[in-house]
């Protein structure tokens, strides 16, 4: 398949044209391909062997992209005003719009994990960001 540039707006048509109806994502995105990618994910099992795997997977570029993301999520649950959540992580009051669109209205991944890390802090189980080796 030949590739082209796209304008932004044949680029937000061809973006659109994989969302369902109300702005989520057909379920088409779910292919074995990835699948296998989520089986690998959850089989790791220290924060080595998650560095290691993330670091071969993903250029530095696009892990301080998803980590940005994480960063805009956790400071829209915290009620942060767009400006301050743009002037701290740099992203543009553009991505954290649709970021808090997901939060909101996405499939649920963004709030799950949220809950579940509140409720792990507040019980004392909260996973040691900085544990190694295992």
């Amino acid at each position: 398949m030949a590739s082209r540039k796209l304008s932004r707006s044949s680029y937000t048509w061809s973006v659109r044209a994989n969302e369902g109806m109300d702005g989520s994502m057909a379920e088409d995105w779910k292919t074995d391909d990835v699948l296998a990618l989520f089986g690998a994910i959850r089989s790791l099992e220290t924060l080595d062997e998650t560095e290691d795997f993330f670091r071969d997977l993903c250029t530095l570029k696009e892990l301080r992209d998803i980590a940005q993301r994480w960063a805009v999520v956790r400071m829209l649950d915290a009620g942060m005003h767009y400006a301050e959540i743009s002037r701290t992580t740099g992203a543009s009051t553009a991505t954290i719009t649709r970021i808090a669109s997901w939060l909101n209205h996405g499939e649920g991944g963004y709030r799950a994990m949220l809950d579940k890390l509140e409720a792990a802090s507040r019980a004392g189980t909260m996973p040691d960001p900085v544990a190694r080796g295992g």
